[in-house]
């Protein structure tokens, strides 16, 4: 089938342009603090951590941290990207690591700075981190289905050649109809991925468990990205590495047993409640 013909630019006012996936992006910070806000509301005093004298409730923290996550988002995605799957041109251009509008940002590097932003603001504010972080995975599927959608309408990030009748032309891929693995991604990771940790949240009270939501988000993302990779295009300069396998799947590897662990201690001790 051909590539839907979707301009990137929603809307252009002289030089300035409103692209699709600087829009996903604004759209999944501010609908994922507003699930926040509205999870942090079923919570109590049980998440503060150490002794304080403080009365200000969760959701109201939540409000201070979109700033944090934002930067936390932006300046480690960018990072990630640049460390992760570009080093040695950004070490010929260090003058474009900061140029966004160009594109180029990582899951695993923004996933790295939001862990930073939330380690931190949990320490000053005397929050309870893994609640913290419980909060932050069930909010992150929204993100990752938002921005999987502006990277199919950029026409990037697509999959490997395909006769199944769903395959796409994408304009940068040749002539070849190739998986849309963003669209795959979209559905396991932020749409079935959120369904799954709401689930938890309303049927078996995870958030009494501190580190459960976690640990699953963990679990869904890892073996998510595992899968899509096997059908996603590797990037061109990476290439396939050994026996197959590609970045994205050694970068995200890691995460099943981190969320196995995560979930196994969270099960393990008492629930809050």
């Amino acid at each position: 089938m051909p590539f839907p013909d979707i301009d990137p630019v929603l809307l252009q006012i002289g030089p300035l342009a409103i692209r699709w996936y600087s829009l996903a992006y604004i759209i999944g910070l501010l609908a994922g603090w507003r699930y926040c806000v509205h999870l942090a509301s079923l919570l109590d005093d049980r998440y503060v951590s150490g002794p304080t004298t403080r009365d200000m409730p969760m959701a109201r923290d939540m409000d201070d941290f979109l700033l944090w996550a934002t930067l936390g988002v932006i300046l480690g995605g960018r990072l990630g990207y640049v460390f992760f799957y570009m080093p040695g041109y950004f070490i010929n251009h260090p003058g474009e690591i900061f140029m966004l509008w160009r594109g180029g940002m990582s899951f695993h590097g923004g996933f790295l700075g939001v862990v930073v932003a939330a380690v931190a603001f949990a320490q000053w504010r005397h929050i309870r981190l893994l609640t913290l972080a419980d909060l932050l995975a069930a909010a992150a599927p929204i993100g990752l289905f938002l921005g999987r959608i502006a990277n199919f309408i950029n026409g990037e990030l697509f999959g490997r050649p395909t006769d199944l009748p769903w395959g796409v032309v994408f304009p940068g891929g040749g002539p070849l109809a190739r998986h849309p693995s963003q669209l795959y991604e979209a559905v396991l990771e932020g749409m079935v991925l959120f369904a799954v940790l709401a689930f938890l949240v309303y049927r078996y009270k995870a958030l009494t468990r501190p580190g459960l939501l976690t640990g699953v988000f963990f679990l869904g993302y890892g073996f998510s990205r595992l899968l899509v990779e096997l059908v996603r295009q590797p990037d061109s300069h990476i290439g396939l590495l050994v026996g197959g396998t590609t970045l994205g799947q050694w970068l995200s590897a890691p995460m099943i047993p981190l969320g196995i662990a995560f979930v196994f201690v969270a099960l393990k001790r008492p629930a809050t409640a």
